[in-house]
């Protein structure tokens, strides 16, 4: 039975209800102290992954950049950069053949994969069915996820056969090769992403621009093209940024020949191609090592600020 208290003393500290509060509040405490101990494990091991993530990132960096910068021991700065003489038996290291074919590549990519990817895009978030683009969406989304060496060896097997027949010329191997095979693995990527930015522009724009007796073409590509531009460009950096960055594909289809490409058909090479194709039989102490080591450096350069472009447009957001 419960006991009944005196006057002036509080009724939980007498009796069996007091002790039930008092284990209650107790465990109350234990609780919250082991929640606390969750939480502050929890945030430390996060800060010590990002830590740890940043560690990595720096230590790529800096081996990259340590080791390249090696090579202008021997090599000036002048040559590495604007020669195009590439022959690292008689101590020629210019790498102008391999950074200018990277950008005539990359540009040549852009040129013919941007307007196919934003028409597609506009087709699938304009003028689709709901039951087509159920369909065509997931078809992108598994584009994207097939390997790189399939792009190479189909555009090895048929692409180049079929330019030859079509030019007439007995090389078809080059950048115009390279640049179709990088459109059809960059399209995916663009497309939806695309396609993504243009469903987030709101029904209000298009609806006002009816009201005013525009017509769908001049909505689409006067209205909603230009308020999804942010999502546009940041679809179009990161497929640039995986163009740049494609190995095997490229290796396959551009000829790998250290010559400059002045000719859509002349078979090429790239920073990518030229360092997969000589980094395994170079000495690790030696200038030609040293020289694509610096190759990668550039490209590691390009990369991140290609990533520190999407960050920059992803901030704005879509306007």
């Amino acid at each position: 039975m419960l006991e009944v208290p005196s006057a002036g003393q509080p009724y939980a500290a007498t009796g069996e209800l007091g002790k039930s509060l008092k284990s209650s509040s107790g465990k109350n405490f234990d609780r919250k102290k082991r929640l606390s101990f969750y939480n502050k494990t929890f945030k430390i091991a996060c800060i010590a992954c990002a830590i740890f993530v940043c560690l990595i990132l720096f230590s790529i960096l800096f081996l990259m950049g340590r080791t390249g910068i090696l090579t202008f021991e021997t090599v000036s700065v002048k040559d590495f950069f604007f020669s195009t003489e590439w022959v690292p038996e008689n101590d020629q290291y210019g790498a102008f053949v391999f950074i200018f074919g990277t950008f005539a590549l990359t540009l040549l990519t852009m040129v013919i994969s941007i307007p196919l990817s934003v028409l597609i895009a506009v087709f699938l978030a304009e003028m689709t069915p709901p039951w087509l683009k159920t369909m065509l969406r997931p078809i992108l989304d598994l584009l994207v996820g097939i390997p790189s060496v399939v792009y190479g060896f189909l555009g090895l097997t048929i692409l180049i056969p079929m330019l030859r027949s079509i030019t007439g010329t007995s090389m078809g191997d080059g950048i115009l090769a390279a640049a179709v095979v990088l459109t059809i693995m960059v399209l995916p990527t663009i497309s939806r992403i695309t396609d993504d930015a243009i469903v987030a522009v709101p029904k209000k724009y298009r609806d006002a621009s009816y009201a005013l007796g525009s017509t769908r073409f001049q909505t689409v590509f006067k209205v909603v093209l230009p308020a999804a531009k942010s999502g546009i460009m940041y679809a179009v950096i990161l497929g640039m940024a995986r163009a740049i960055g494609e190995t095997m594909a490229v290796v396959m289809v551009i000829g790998n020949t250290p010559q400059l490409a002045d000719a859509l058909f002349k078979p090429t090479s790239v920073l990518t191609s030229n360092i997969v194709m000589q980094i395994a039989n170079v000495p690790f102490d030696s200038t030609w090592n040293y020289a694509l080591y610096m190759m990668g450096f550039i490209l590691l350069l390009i990369s991140l600020l290609m990533i520190v472009a999407v960050r920059l447009i992803q901030s704005k957001g879509v306007k």
